[in-house]
């Protein structure tokens, strides 16, 4: 299982907004430069973001992006649904189950048991909480990716 790029960046845009380095509204240049993000794709991410009441948007001279009183309490399962929709790690834990299996698959108790985990973990961290741990975000750079071969 791996997430997606925007729901990445989508975390990541939260977490500055509700940082103390962002103490007001943020123009989309300040989020790209904050982020790492490229500001086409970043501009997706910000409208499913809004959408999901997690920031607001002002249009114009003062405008700018703000997190919202409901994306100061999200979490990162919060935001990451948002963006994605559900998480499910198989289709037999998926919100709707399609398998035939699942009554009797020998994997069934472990695919719902790494589910809870991984719910469990993207509930309890919260953007506030990673917001105020001191860490400022910064974009990604050439030496943080990993070539694999």
């Amino acid at each position: 299982m791996q997430l997606t790029r925007a729901a990445d960046y989508a975390v990541r845009v939260m977490i500055f907004l509700a940082s103390d380095a962002c103490a007001d509204r943020a123009a989309l240049g300040t989020i790209v430069r904050a982020t790492g993000a490229p500001e086409s794709f970043l501009s997706k991410v910000l409208q499913g973001l809004t959408r999901a009441g997690l920031i607001t948007s002002r249009r114009g001279p003062a405008g700018g992006f703000e997190i919202s009183p409901l994306g100061r309490l999200a979490s990162v399962r919060d935001v990451v649904e948002a963006i994605d929709g559900p998480i499910s790690l198989n289709v037999c834990v998926s919100v709707r189950p399609s398998c035939a299996r699942i009554g009797w698959c020998p994997t069934h108790p472990v695919w719902a048991k790494a589910q809870r985990a991984v719910m469990d973990v993207l509930r309890n961290a919260m953007i506030a909480d990673l917001a105020s741990s001191g860490q400022e975000i910064s974009p990604v750079t050439q030496a943080d990716t990993v070539t694999r071969g």
